[in-house]
């Protein structure tokens, strides 16, 4: 195998200076071994929806989210493999197009790389899309880490009449290239061979670059003084281009603070007579197409992809919002409301947990002669038969359809249509269609959006995107209880959503107008659609199904405790004192005053209260709209509010708090006047 190349209109080894000569040289020698308790780390790297989580689980054992979107990698994950002698560290990094950052995404990407947290470097892309990747590829050349090139999805390159040559790409490149289905196992064992001789690898050869930019690499970099734990080559490719984090390296590392590296960077910018980053892309992607026209064949007339007519469909308005909102009506509505919350929470609360788990508990706990402990145990707010009876008989019905219908949308390539769909309406709000995904997994978790706002591009869209969340997007336990509550008055589900929407769309209008700064830009790649893979949709169904159950069921009991605790001190009677003038204003009986204290605590459980409520028949049609819009845009539960902390801070959290409190009263409260008013 070659590590040689030539295929730009120099030679590789340009330089003519005697650092870079050394550095160059030191490229070709094998690269150790990690000495850190013998464990090789292997990063994988690629653009969003080509694979890398697939893969990583495949190496690892470990399930991780797999998205058809891209987002949802907000930090790395590692997971642990044998891959021939060595003990392997994975790192699955999120998705990124470039070493130079567009993304909190690929921010996060370029550490990994520039930080040398990894040893080798495995670029995974999908092999139909080659093109659009390979310059990507010639920049983790630059890198001087060993180097595997995964062709993926080879499957749908095959389906396209499309060719590579491997053995051509792999002579060009100097590095392995892996034909790979990775969502089939197929070429697992390929990759584990070439991992395992990894280490005695030659590390690969950079690309020489013509028109005058191979030159400007080759000064800014003879310029660097320190030691890097990235190759120079990458860091003067990085610096040319603009790079806030390079400069960050460079000046923390150079003596002289970076100063004259920054004046040979400013002139070798000069001589190319343009932004460097313009440039040096050009260039890059002037190399890749010389080396595609040998190694990617296509047929004269391009198949089109299957489902690629659905996909235009469901991106166009006109077409678009109908299916959308058939999909709302028969995935949420239906399936998840009538299906998820109805029937089955029929059949586990009523003939399971009324008829027999709850009435062993009470006689199990019979024998405790102090009716104060025993209430700990079981009664009205019992941890076994509230606490429990909540989380599995009301929430994880709901829960676990939600997720099945949310895994067979993500699969099926959905979700970047739907982002391409909102754009527009968003764009008047302040977001982007990027916001689409952490809107859309607002109403699996709030929580979890909230944390993936951190992948917005701009403060102020991650601001409007996490107010938004704290106010009108219900999770989907608490959509699920809601929908199946109202599923009987037809008109009542319409002003809950109309209600939600409205607020939804006026609070986003103002809040953009108020927040200084522009809405960012917006590009989003496009995975084909795919007919969802059962094996992968029940996967992923019962891993966020266990997480969810992991994670809620601690909360509800300890909720149970703490009402159990105010109820036994006189304390719960305070509190629905104080909160009954309030409740009484949205026309709501005093009982209601608990759901709202439940639904601080946690929104899925003031749902479950609401829905106890409603079955015992204390709201007429009208308080129960009421109560149902004021608690879904009531104040964001206790763990949602910790992550507004984390990513917002303390100051932003808390004014949306005291923002979102009165606002969802007074919504209520309209509202109750209003319906009254018209003689609902």
């Amino acid at each position: 195998m070659r590590t040689i190349l030539n295929l730009g209109d120099q030679a590789l080894n340009t330089s003519t200076t005697t650092r870079a000569a050394a550095d160059t040289a030191a490229c070709h020698e094998p690269h150790s071994e990690p000495s850190e308790e013998g464990r090789l780390r292997v990063a994988l790297v690629g653009n969003p929806n080509v694979g890398k989580s697939v893969l990583f689980n495949r190496l690892t054992g470990r399930y991780v989210t797999v998205s058809n979107y891209p987002g949802t990698s907000v930090a790395v994950t590692r997971g642990h493999a044998h891959v021939g002698v060595h003990d392997a560290e994975i790192l699955d990094t999120p998705g990124a197009y470039a070493l130079v950052p567009g993304t909190e995404e690929e921010r996060v990407t370029q550490d990994v790389l520039l930080d040398g947290v990894c040893d080798v470097l495995v670029h995974v892309v999908d092999a139909k899309n080659l093109p659009r990747s390979l310059p990507f590829t010639l920049q983790l050349l630059e890198c001087g880490r060993p180097l595997v090139l995964v062709l993926n999805m080879m499957d749908e390159l095959r389906s396209l009449d499309l060719i590579i040559d491997v053995p051509a790409l792999e002579e060009r490149l100097g590095i392995p290239v892996v034909p790979m289905v990775a969502i089939h196992g197929d070429g697992m064992e390929h990759l584990h061979t070439v991992l395992s001789d990894v280490v005695s690898m030659p590390v690969p050869s950079p690309v020489s670059y013509g028109n005058g930019i191979g030159t400007a690499m080759d000064r800014v970099e003879a310029a660097l003084q320190a030691e890097y734990p990235v190759s120079t080559r990458a860091l003067s490719s990085l610096l040319l281009q603009g790079d806030p984090g390079a400069r960050e390296r460079i000046e923390a590392g150079e003596p002289d603070g970076g100063a004259e590296v920054a004046r040979v960077v400013d002139e070798a910018t000069r001589a190319l007579g343009g932004p460097g980053v313009y440039r040096t892309a050009f260039e890059r992607q002037r190399v890749a197409s010389e080396l595609l026209e040998e190694v990617f064949r296509s047929p004269a007339k391009q198949k089109k992809r299957r489902g690629e007519r659905l996909g235009r469909w469901l991106a166009r308005p006109m077409t678009g919002l109908p299916i959308l909102f058939l999909i709302l009506y028969v995935g949420l509505y239906q399936f998840v409301g009538v299906f998820g919350a109805g029937t089955l929470v029929d059949l586990i609360e009523g003939p399971l947990f009324e008829s027999r788990i709850n009435p062993f508990f009470e006689t199990l706990f019979q024998g405790i002669p102090w009716e104060s402990v025993r209430g700990l145990f079981v009664g009205e707010y019992g941890m076994l038969t509230l606490g429990i009876r909540y989380a599995v008989a009301i929430i994880l019905p709901v829960v676990g359809s939600f997720f099945l219908f949310f895994s067979i949308l993500e699969d099926s390539g959905y979700f970047p249509r739907l982002a391409l769909l909102v754009d527009r309406a968003f764009k008047r709000i302040g977001l982007s269609g990027r916001a689409v995904i952490p809107i859309v997994l607002g109403f699996a978790c709030d929580t979890m959006a909230t944390m993936v706002t951190r992948t917005l591009e701009t403060k102020r869209e991650r601001v409007l995107s996490t107010l938004l969340l704290a106010l009108a997007i219900p999770c989907s336990a608490q959509l699920g209880v809601i929908l199946a509550i109202l599923s009987g008055h037809g008109m009542a589900l319409g002003v809950w959503a109309l209600s939600l929407l409205g607020t939804f769309m006026v609070i986003g209008y103002l809040s953009a107008r108020l927040l200084p700064g522009e809405t960012a830009s917006f590009h989003m790649e496009l995975p084909p659609m795919r007919l969802p893979r059962p094996g992968n949709v029940m996967v992923k169904t019962y891993s966020r199904m266990q997480w969810y159950f992991l994670e809620v069921l601690p909360l509800f009991l300890l909720a149970s405790i703490m009402l159990w605790a105010l109820d036994l001190t006189g304390m719960l009677r305070v509190v629905e004192g104080i909160l009954t003038p309030v409740v009484s204003a949205l026309g709501l009986p005093a009982e209601t005053s608990t759901i709202f204290l439940l639904g601080f605590f946690r929104r899925d459980y003031g749902a479950a209260g609401l829905f106890d409520l409603n079955q015992q028949g204390l709201l007429d049609v009208v308080q129960l709209t009421v109560a149902a819009v004021t608690l879904t845009l009531f104040v964001p539960c206790v763990a949602q509010f910790l992550m507004m902390v984390k990513e917002r801070g303390w100051k932003t959290a808390t004014g949306m708090f005291l923002l979102i409190t009165p606002l969802a009263f007074g919504v209520g409260a309209f509202l109750n006047v209003s319906l009254r008013w018209i003689g609902w």
